[in-house]
């Protein structure tokens, strides 16, 4: 007898419906070792229930191994089934799950201005930053991605003004995968066009900043590394920062960061 059929019994996939679904599987302890979604979820189940020793079945039989109990929730639809299959990823963070399981996964990146000073933070704990006054952006579901573009901007503003070291900075909280820069003689203007920039609407923010860039020696001297920088923010701008403002705007929800609890709710919602 198949390992499925020995746990879940031989009848149960003949008996699902064709519909969307989501289903939990769980230990012998309640656990659920994993959440998954299915369009059709008799067809999807039936793929569990029929793996083989391929490769590519390989997740397929070590969930089925690590399973004793198999729940099934029929939804009204495929967009439902996706937020449902999110919240519960979320909230149980089930061990055999990867996508959505893991905060870190969702930074946000900040930005805060004064006569004084610029700063720009990366982190996935805005409440800790709170004192500082950082207007974010966010959060982004790739942090490869996103820390890609907030080293690219750390670069960048180290070229319009002067990064600070040291005790300046010594009174920042020190968060693990976290960071707040300050920067000093960062214009107003140029500090606008980095928040264009975030803000997702277009690009002309980054063009600003492009155009301010070539007032500076140091910018100039090292025009194919500052020209890099750039292609990799407008790049990041396609992927992330548009995205996210088009499912903000369609949501009709205001400001540019939406919690990282909402984050995949918001898009799935705005595909549906």
């Amino acid at each position: 007898m198949k390992d499925f059929d020995r746990k879940f019994g031989p009848d149960l996939v003949a008996g699902l419906p064709t519909t969307p679904a989501v289903y939990l599987f769980s230990d012998d302890t309640g656990q659920v070792v994993y959440v998954g979604k299915a369009k059709n979820v008799r067809r999807r189940l039936s793929s569990y229930r029929n793996a083989t020793r391929r490769k590519v079945h390989r997740k397929l039989r070590v969930i089925v191994r690590a399973a004793s109990h198999l729940e099934v929730r029929p939804m009204p639809s495929e967009a439902e089934a996706l937020v449902l299959e999110n919240e519960l990823i979320r909230t149980l963070r089930p061990p055999l799950n990867v996508d959505g399981k893991f905060d870190f996964l969702y930074p946000a990146i900040g930005l805060a201005h004064s006569d004084r000073q610029t700063l720009l933070g990366f982190t996935t704990d805005c409440d800790a930053y709170e004192a500082y006054g950082l207007r974010w952006f966010g959060c982004f579901r790739s942090r490869g991605r996103a820390k890609d573009a907030f080293e690219s901007l750390t670069v960048l503003l180290g070229l319009l003004g002067h990064l600070e070291r040291g005790a300046a900075r010594a009174s920042y909280p020190r968060i693990r995968g976290s960071q707040l820069l300050s920067f000093r003689q960062v214009g107003a203007s140029q500090a606008a066009a980095l928040e264009a920039y975030l803000v997702g609407a277009d690009l002309e923010g980054l063009r600003a900043l492009a155009a301010c860039l070539l007032d500076k020696p140091r910018a100039r001297r090292g025009a194919t590394d500052v020209q890099a920088h750039l292609q990799r923010l407008s790049e990041f701008h396609q992927s992330d920062l548009a995205p996210l403002y088009a499912a903000l705007r369609d949501a009709g929800r205001p400001g540019t960061f939406v919690p990282q609890q909402e984050r995949d709710t918001l898009f799935i919602r705005q595909r549906g």
